[in-house]
């Protein structure tokens, strides 16, 4: 490796990524291979490696020039086609013709089976053999997750030319089929390959090494012959890289196309057969999110949205683990009927759960977190999932001997911590959310589940008695009646997005507001009482509520009204009003604040509710939508709500710069194509139903915690105090002309219980007060509770 010209102007200028708006991705089934490549704009995207969440290229594209005036880019400046080479198996095939119809470039993508490598072949058809042109690759490398500290040169591996870079323990070799003309490296933005073609037609400076930062590789590459085999290939050295990139050329691009296709036909031929356009894709993007060397471990997305907006500094994007989106698209396989995949999901769960029993917000795959919020649907999703695998056979019974310790953990911390989430499920606002209680009490039910078949019966009781309790709060919490919105919609009431008021139920909240996320200023300021939000709907999905229930038919009209956007391509809707997450009025990208638009996956947990009701011909419309929603088969996070701005990309019913693809989406089409399949939400669990809807079953206890204290106790009810050390509670219930004395029962997982029941039916109310007795001291504060009828 010997350089003789450094190029000047490091370390060029602040890296950016890419478009998030991927129409392709691609990945190896086997084994030996650890690259994951993404596609948009006729190019090639970011690359992954050796891990789904370790981006290691922004983009690799052409640039054709006449050698003087002609100047092409070929992701701006041609017209692009792509297709699947057969339905459902990501290799693809992009056709970009030039808009001046001098040239065209077809290429077939795919990553070699049995090596690091991605192969493009490409052919270059120049329409006017008369006026000769040239054809000049340029790779972006971004190692490691960050593009400004990269080093790139010019060199060889036994006698063959390459281009190369590394970062870290991280490197790429870029070898062709063909000769290389010129190579060059240099500095993005000062000494790059793009600024010397666009300044001379031709490259002129040929640097040899551009020493950490951001760099550009680039190379001629020789027209002898119109068609030829690209390959970017990375190891842990550029030796390792250098030789993948030569095997994999040499191997040829034909044998290790016919393998890749091969493998994921056999795959393929092992789903159900559902006649919907995307089913295959849905699942393929499933599949290729999954990581091979953390098994289980399933990303959110191989995307940054709005990734030309992000740096270094967001290093992650989409490419983490979110415990709820990893829930969901569990989900997807469940539906799918593959078994190792859920049972791998489960087991990855177990492995990177906290000490506590939580998960975090979301996590490098290695189960390191990245954001530190908490989330209570995160924790409760995970439970219900392990009884799923239990009853669907997907673990045995020693393998749920295994898990039960940490699954009991979690639980535990649903029962210390529940209902109020610090975070909902949206990751922004803190309270008391219908889609967290109602996955919080689906799980307290799982769990009691599991508890009994680890012979743990107390604890099992405990559960049910909790869920019933939080059950009975859900309107209390969340139902607010009497409104002006409710007025305006010709309604009694309906449930909001979130109380943030342990002490408040949702009646008396008023003209109290919050300040959501994500807005300039006091732009987000919002009332409580008039934010409302899909996540109701959860309700009935996870079996709490029926379809016809009066109040979810209430809201149901409210969320139409207010948060339903139609569109060419079908309906949508926003997860709630005033958002703030998405593209600027302009369109903009977002940056921190900006304008919620309409998320498809919602359109998927609508189609859910449809089947609950029954109505199986709108659930199917909304199936279509989706699938009219989905980019060459790739559903987006968001797609565009307004009237279309062509410059910007957007159209209304369309991607926006969100997420593209997201797993979760993905796994919501698929369950929909299932559930409408059977005629029923096929995963709706079974406990809820049969609890709350068909048993009617009401609590017999009124939970009181400090950090969410109950005002009143319906009579006939006792009223139970959870303490996390042990105590004495003295009480009365007639204004302490009488005292009562009950010792705190220790529950044996960090629970200590006193039960009160009034001794009269004449009692109003109740007061108490503790005696702490480790601390040996008193409360110095007495508590009170209402007794009055329901």
């Amino acid at each position: 490796m010997s350089q003789q010209s450094e190029a000047p102007g490091a370390p060029g200028m602040e890296a950016r990524w890419t478009s998030s708006t991927k129409t392709g991705i691609g990945k190896a089934l086997n084994f030996a291979s650890d690259v994951t490549f993404t596609l948009s704009h006729g190019i090639l995207n970011e690359a992954y490696y050796p891990r789904e969440d370790i981006a290691c290229i922004r983009d690799m594209g052409f640039v054709v020039t006449d050698g003087h005036e002609f100047f092409s880019e070929e992701k701006r400046d041609t017209e692009h086609f792509i297709e699947t080479l057969k339905d459902g198996i990501p290799a693809y095939r992009m056709i970009n013709t030039d808009k001046f119809n001098k040239y065209q470039i077809t290429k077939e993508v795919i990553v070699d089976p049995f090596r690091n490598t991605i192969l493009q072949h490409i052919v270059f058809d120049q329409k006017d053999p008369e006026i000769p042109l040239r054809l000049f690759a340029l790779l972006a490398p971004h190692l490691n997750n960050e593009g400004g500290h990269n080093t790139g040169w010019v060199g060889q591996y036994k006698g063959v030319e390459m281009l190369f870079a590394h970062n870290g323990n991280i490197a790429l070799a870029m070898a062709c089929s063909s000769k290389w003309v010129k190579r060059s490296v240099g500095f993005v933005g000062a000494s790059d390959g793009w600024r010397d073609i666009r300044q001379h037609g031709k490259l002129e400076w040929e640097y040899d090494l551009a020493t950490n930062g951001n760099v550009a590789l680039t190379g001629e590459i020789d027209l002898t012959e119109k068609d030829f085999v690209l390959a970017i290939s990375f190891g842990r050295t550029y030796l390792e890289a250098a030789n993948h990139a030569r095997a994999s050329i040499l191997n040829g691009f034909e044998t290790a196309k016919r393998k890749y296709i091969q493998e994921w036909q056999t795959w393929q031929d092992t789903l159900p057969n559902i006649p919907a356009s995307n089913f295959k894709m849905s699942a393929a993007m499933l599949r290729m999110h999954e990581a091979k060397n953390f098994p289980g471990g399933i990303i959110a997305s191989l995307s940054i949205p709005w990734g030309g907006t992000k740096g270094d500094s967001d290093k992650s994007g989409y490419h983490v683990v979110w415990p709820r989106d990893l829930i969901e698209t569990a989900g997807g396989f469940n539906a799918l009927e593959t078994k190792a995949d859920v049972s791998r999901i489960v087991n990855y769960l177990m492995s990177t759960q906290n000490e506590d029993g939580s998960w975090p917000q979301n996590m490098w795959l290695q189960g390191e977190p990245n954001w530190d919020g908490l989330q209570m649907d995160q924790i409760a999703l995970p439970i219900l999932e392990i009884l799923k695998g239990y009853l669907r056979n997907t673990m045995g019974i020693n393998r749920m001997k295994r898990y039960w310790p940490l699954a009991k953990k979690a639980i535990t911390f649903l029962l210390k911590n529940g209902p109020y989430t610090s975070q909902d499920r949206w990751e922004e606002e803190g309270g008391f959310s219908p889609f967290t209680m109602a996955t919080e009490i689906a799980a307290l039910l799982a769990g009691a589940e599991l508890a009994e078949i680890s012979d743990e019966k107390d604890f099992a009781i405990y559960c049910r008695e909790t869920a019933d309790s939080w059950n009975d709060t859900i309107e209390y919490r969340t139902y607010v009646t009497g409104t002006p919105l409710a007025q305006k919609h010709g309604v009694e009431g309906y449930y909001i997005r979130i109380n943030p008021f342990s002490d408040i139920p949702a009646t008396e909240l008023g003209d109290r507001t919050i300040k959501l996320k994500n807005h300039h200023a006091d732009y987000g300021k919002t009332k409580l009482s008039e934010l409302i939000s899909v996540d109701a709907l959860a309700l009935v999905r996870f079996g709490l509520r029926a379809a016809d229930d009066p109040k979810i038919m209430n809201t149901l009209k409210v969320i139409d009204a207010e948060l339903k956007v139609e569109t060419p391509n079908g309906d949508c809707w926003y997860r709630y009003n005033n958002d703030g997450y998405g593209e600027q009025e302009n369109g903009d990208p977002y940056d921190g604040t900006g304008i919620g638009r309409a998320w498809p996956l919602l359109t998927g947990e609508r189609g859910h509710y449809e089947i609950a009701a029954g109505n199986i011909e709108e659930a199917t419309k909304h199936l279509k939508a989706m699938e009219a929603f989905a980019n060459n088969g790739l559903l987006p996070e968001q797609i565009w709500d307004k009237a279309d701005i062509p410059e910007k990309g957007l159209f209304l019913g369309e991607h926006t710069g969100s997420a593209m693809p997201l797993t979760w989406a993905h796994a919501e089409y698929i369950k929909l194509c299932i559930s409408i399949q059977h005629n029923n939400i096929f995963d709706m669990p079974s406990q809820t139903f049969e609890r709350y809807q068909r048993r009617k079953k009401k609590s017999d206890h009124k939970i009181w915690r400090f950090d969410n204290g109950a005002r009143t106790l319906p009579k006939g009810k006792t009223l139970r105090i959870e303490t996390l050390t042990e105590c004495t509670v003295h009480w009365t219930d007639d204004d302490w002309k009488t005292t009562f004395i009950t010792e705190s029962q220790n529950m044996k997982f960090g629970i200590f219980v006193t039960n009160i029941i009034p001794t009269t039916t004449q009692s109003t109310s109740l007061q108490f007060t503790f005696y702490w007795k480790e601390e040996d001291k008193w409360e110095q504060r007495n508590y009170s509770v209402i007794v009055a009828n329901e």
